[in-house]
């Protein structure tokens, strides 16, 4: 077993110890059934297109097929989805914002055991082009009133939204003319993460929040720490990694990694991208300025992509900090469209997908397992974090493993 392998086993599992009892008296000498049911890692996906449209019935035939294929991989291996929120396309016309529709496939994803993020509330790109409209003070309330539509709408459903997004370039965003960056400049990145910030948590107090950059570098270092100073309570740090011009390597993301550790916050790599096809070129600056028609995928590449795909996995996941890990676009020719998907665009799993599985799913994983209590009712087992449920005849009983090293659970049946 490699060093990293050793790290994954010692900061995401536990030794446990767990005694059952019937009326007061340890369940002496039997049989139960052992079995996993969730990680505790998140570890999801953003949505796709397909999905949100089959959660509201709006598929028929081989698109309906397809995106079914696609949500049985979902599930197989996700326990976490991120939905879109984006503003322009949520609330093309003011006063008409696509509630049910993205609602619907929230809470069927809920359904099925996943917790649901939100992206984003607050975002200087894709926004809402009637805010151009409007004085900035008006601007700011129209997105004060956004966050807490949207926060106070989904509640229960999505309890976890990225609140501010790319704050790091907001101000000084020049591409466009947009009404967030106009906002920023009047407010200054730390006020503005601040109103939205307190906007979110007062309307919902049981949300995670989350401020979310691709901005790597001191910069945005700088800002965290700014935000921290003044005040404002951040839940979690996000980083993006899209990896389309190449993976990072061990020692980068070892350095990511560190640079944001003295926060003693929890961090979510919230946007990956490694891809299965050519490299994008090094010197394009903008990921977005770089558009093909074609982007295939190809066999040597899809074998790249596995062994980056897999270091970069288990050196997060060597890193007790990491909390959640979300791949970007599940499926081929998204965004950009990339060959960045761990489905191809039929649907059929890439080798990345399929080793993924293997170790959340195998080896980092407890099936059904029959086992026999002792004398004192008691059974040990080393298992992941995560949930688990204990069988005895016709009764069944559930458990968290939440903390990693020694355990003790006692369950009544």
């Amino acid at each position: 077993m490699s060093t990293l392998d050793q790290e994954i086993r010692q900061q995401r599992s536990a030794n446990a110890t767990v005694t059952l009892f019937r009326n007061g008296s340890p369940l002496s000498n039997r049989e139960i059934t052992l079995e996993q049911k969730k990680h505790k890692m998140l570890l999801g996906s953003n949505w796709g297109n397909s999905s949100i449209q089959l959660a509201n019935g709006e598929l028929t035939g081989e698109a309906k097929e397809l995106a079914e294929r696609r949500n049985q991989h979902f599930l197989a291996l996700f326990n976490q989805a991120t939905l879109p929120f984006y503003w322009g396309r949520f609330e093309p016309k003011r006063g008409q914002p696509d509630t049910q529709r993205i609602l619907k496939a929230a809470k069927w994803y809920q359904d099925n055991g996943c917790v649901v993020k939100g992206h984003p509330l607050c975002w200087h790109t894709v926004t809402a082009d009637w805010l151009l409209e409007l004085s900035n003070r008006e601007i700011l309330e129209a997105q004060i009133g956004r966050i807490k539509r949207e926060v106070a709408d989904f509640a229960g459903v999505i309890d976890m939204w990225d609140v501010v997004n790319e704050a790091v370039i907001m101000p000084v965003f020049d591409k466009y003319d947009n009404g967030i960056t106009r906002i920023c400049k009047d407010l200054g990145r730390i006020e503005l993460i601040r109103t939205m910030f307190e906007t979110a948590r007062a309307t919902n107090p049981n949300v995670t929040l989350l401020l979310n950059d691709f901005d790597v570098s001191s910069a945005f270092d700088i800002l965290v720490e700014g935000c921290l100073e003044a005040g404002i309570q951040i839940d979690v740090i996000g980083i993006q990694s899209h990896m389309h011009q190449g993976y990072w390597g061990e020692e980068k993301t070892q350095r990511v990694l560190e640079h944001f550790a003295r926060f003693k916050l929890p961090i979510h790599f919230t946007e990956i991208t490694i891809v299965s096809g050519k490299i994008m070129p090094p010197e394009i600056e903008d990921l977005n300025d770089y558009q093909v028609t074609e982007w295939p995928s190809t066999p040597e590449g899809e074998e790249r992509q596995l062994n980056e795909v897999i270091s970069f996995y288990k050196t997060l996941l060597a890193n007790p900090q990491v909390e959640a890990i979300t791949w970007w676009d599940f499926t081929d020719g998204g965004w950009l469209n990339a060959p960045a998907g761990l489905l191809r665009k039929d649907q059929t799993p890439k080798p990345a997908y399929e080793e993924l599985l293997r170790l959340f799913k195998g080896e980092w994983w407890v099936k059904p397992t029959k086992i026999v209590t002792d004398a004192n009712g008691e059974f040990k087992f080393t298992g992941f974090l995560g949930d688990y449920a204990v069988t005895a005849g016709d009764r069944t009983t559930n458990f968290s493993l939440n903390e990693n090293g020694a355990a003790s659970v006692s369950l009544n049946f």
